[in-house]
């Protein structure tokens, strides 16, 4: 779905605060159910640990990218993990392992896909048959890519992902605002806190997030790419919770973008779509450039003409991350 604007706090003050005002009674409904749900499952285990990465709001945080860090960090401790995922935008309900050669976005959902390159995924609607089927294929740890609000896996690291420019949006629950929950309710399962910010030299908001009093880890990160963009002229475009980052992101790397193009966040790119970008592409001469997460929701063919622009999570403090992941490493050899 794409943001609504009173959902922002900048948005023009006298609808949106109307707009809010009439959506509040369905926020409070949205807000009672979940807490409902999570009083009232009681957490299944599995026989390996779980780390969860997840967010407070809708829309996109950096949770993926995150996750791939994470995978990547285990794997140099010398951890076989192996991430879970709902599968969003999916059709299979699962538990099944990800196969980018067989597998499409419309199978599996795209944040799979892009997570399938750093380690085993597999996507299942019943988190916890998920968890099991990865520990039968031998994970030694499990990374569950959101699912914070989640309650059928026991989960033995939260991590709670913040856009730190975003934040909190007009702080109200869905849909009068972008919280799944209220802030203090997801903080308070939280055992350390991430706030992704433009790049190092941005400063976090922490008092204005509610950040500054926590007792628990509070971890500053940051989107960094790989590479630099491609020489000459482009048109982007993405299919995200948040284009804006992306375009930002390309015009601080000097890249020459000549126009831009936004979709809604997991949008299946249709033929119509695909047309009208490659027409603007020759009318500019120019060429495509999108996100990772958009490209593996293209179709194959096109992919060919298109420009996938890879980044990766970044940390001020990479010793405070791989602190965190120690004590669930360490937790788990104690119990053996």
């Amino acid at each position: 779905m794409r943001e609504p604007a009173f959902w922002r706090t900048d948005a023009p003050r006298g609808s949106a605060a109307l707009t809010r005002a009439l959506l509040r009674p369905l926020a409070a409904l949205y807000a009672w159910a979940g807490r409902r749900r999570l009083a009232r499952t009681l957490p299944q285990s599995v026989d390996c640990p779980v780390i969860c990465v997840g967010n407070l709001t809708l829309g996109g945080t950096g949770k993926t990218p995150i996750s791939q860090t994470i995978l990547a960090r285990l794997e140099a401790m010398g951890i076989k993990a192996q991430a879970l995922s709902r599968g969003y935008g999916g059709k299979l309900k699962g538990p099944v392992e990800v196969d980018p050669d067989h597998h499409a976005a419309a199978d599996v959902g795209d944040e799979p896909l892009l997570l399938a390159r750093s380690a085993p995924v597999w996507v299942s609607r019943d988190r916890p048959a998920g968890a099991q089927a990865a520990f039968e294929a031998g994970a030694q740890m499990i990374i569950m890519d959101d699912g914070h609000q989640n309650p059928t896996l026991k989960k033995d690291l939260s991590i709670i992902v913040i856009d730190g420019v975003a934040g909190w949006g007009a702080n109200l629950v869905f849909p009068a605002g972008p919280l799944r929950e209220p802030v203090q309710d997801g903080l308070a399962r939280a055992d350390a806190v991430i706030v992704m910010t433009p790049g190092p030299d941005h400063i976090p908001r922490y008092q204005a997030l509610g950040l500054d009093t926590l007792e628990i880890p509070v971890l500053q990160a940051w989107l960094a790419p790989l590479e630099a963009p491609p020489a000459g002229a482009l048109i982007a475009f993405a299919g995200i919770g948040r284009p804006g980052k992306f375009f930002d992101s390309l015009a601080r790397a000097g890249a020459d973008v000549r126009d831009q193009a936004d979709y809604p966040d997991h949008h299946p790119y249709s033929a119509s779509d695909l047309n009208w970008l490659e027409a603007l592409a020759q009318k500019h001469e120019a060429q495509l450039i999108t996100t990772e997460k958009d490209w593996v929701r293209l179709p194959a063919d096109f992919r060919k003409r298109v420009t996938a622009w890879p980044v990766r999570a970044e940390f001020a403090n990479p010793a405070a991350l791989d602190a965190l992941l120690h004590r669930v490493v360490d937790a788990a050899s104690e119990h053996g």
